[in-house]
């Protein structure tokens, strides 16, 4: 009897003493990684990670708080680059934003927030306030550049990124104007890219034109981030904020935000930028075709097509480069109204494989100009051709 009192007395003292750690733990190794790859203990005390500044109830982890002092420093060098614009038009005023890329003034912004503008009303970080003028404007992109004067030393430009070096899952950052609270901002990560959406300019048949590059983001994007910057942990532009994804509307009658957005591309904008600047237009490489987005199985089926990726070419612009170059669109028809077989399915050009129409199209914006060949791979009858295409420049908007 005696001895089962010792033991349970010594249970007891051993819970008590254990629990008493787990209060306390005034320090903890762990395991981190040094440059050359070795595994090195240290010794992490609660202080250690925990900066003095900013009291914590429990521990915080060491690279979270890497993580919040990169982002403080990212929003304190970059927003004020970013500005906020208010328009106004024969319909109303408007909100956007943008983002300054140089000492002379330049700004860019969607083509969308200035549109049909008669006033343009920059306001900087600092609380500056000045008119703009809309120099350059680009409606296949959705980019325009906006002029103001002002001391120079009042135009913090923003470096521009390699949107080529995106990875799908990289954190990025958006600053912007949302509802017109202005210094916003939000994070989140690189969801997709090569994206697509409708171009603001107008085939002949009224129909738009395709833009390509976009990147998909899952950063909180609302009406008025438009034009606003989308930048990666090194405070580079990586993107320009153009679009949300929706599935309805909020009391107030705007936009839900869906967690789906998208942004032009670094590189689009690279390309753009130096005619916007000058007040000319850029010139698109147009091969004058139309395509299925993608292909599920039971169209692959009906059109008889060996493989459910390429491109099917649905439409072929008569008198166009595609066309001048013996491409051939789908003419049978098939159990699906509208979808004809007998087409040709893009499979690669100029030696990169095509799983679906943005690989195309991405490509042949990126790398190619009006008046440079490119090479298009094709199935047809179930033999692989190889056609090369001289490219045309987009027709004029609506025409």
């Amino acid at each position: 009897m005696m001895r089962s009192r010792k033991l349970k007395l010594w249970l007891i003292i051993g819970v008590l003493i254990l629990a008493t750690m787990a209060c306390s733990i005034p320090s903890l190794p762990f395991l981190v990684r040094s440059e050359e790859g070795t595994e090195v203990i240290q010794e992490v005390t609660e202080e250690a990670v925990r900066p003095e500044a900013t009291p914590q109830t429990g521990f915080v982890v060491p690279e979270r708080v890497l993580l919040e002092d990169a982002l403080v420093r990212i929003y304190e060098q970059v927003s004020p680059g970013v500005v906020s614009i208010q328009v106004f038009s024969q319909t109303g005023s408007g909100l956007g934003s943008g983002f300054v890329i140089d000492k002379e003034g330049h700004i860019v912004t969607n083509y969308h927030v200035v549109e049909g503008a008669q006033q343009v009303e920059v306001q900087f970080q600092s609380g500056l306030k000045v008119f703009g003028d809309v120099i350059g404007e680009d409606l296949d992109s959705d980019l325009a550049v906006i002029q103001v004067d002002v001391d120079p030393a009042e135009l913090q430009p923003l470096p521009i990124g390699d949107s080529d070096q995106l990875r799908v899952g990289q954190s990025v950052i958006a600053i912007g104007n949302p509802y017109g609270l202005s210094g916003t901002m939000t994070t989140g990560i690189v969801s997709a890219q090569g994206r697509t959406l409708e171009s603001i300019r107008r085939t002949e048949g009224g129909t738009f034109f395709t833009a390509g590059d976009i990147i998909q983001t899952d950063a909180t994007i609302n009406p008025g981030n438009s034009g606003g910057p989308l930048l990666n942990l090194n405070g580079e532009v990586i993107g320009v904020n153009r679009a949300i994804q929706t599935s309805g509307r909020s009391l107030e009658g705007g936009a839900v935000n869906t967690g789906i957005g998208f942004a032009v591309s670094s590189n689009i904008l690279s390309l753009v930028l130096p005619s916007l600047k000058q007040g000319e237009t850029y010139e698109y490489p147009y091969l004058g075709l139309s395509a299925l987005p993608s292909i599920n199985l039971s169209q692959a089926e009906l059109l008889g097509l060996s493989q459910a990726t390429g491109a099917y070419v649905v439409e072929v612009v008569p008198g166009g480069p595609a066309d001048q170059a013996g491409l051939q669109a789908g003419n049978e028809p098939t159990q699906v109204q509208g979808l004809f077989a007998g087409g040709d399915l893009i499979v690669g050009v100029d030696g990169q494989e095509v799983l679906q129409f943005s690989d195309m199209l991405s490509y042949m914006l990126l790398n190619k100009q009006p008046g440079e060949e490119i090479n298009i791979t094709v199935l047809r009858g179930g033999e692989e051709l190889d056609i090369t295409v001289v490219l045309g420049e987009r027709p004029p908007n609506g025409q």
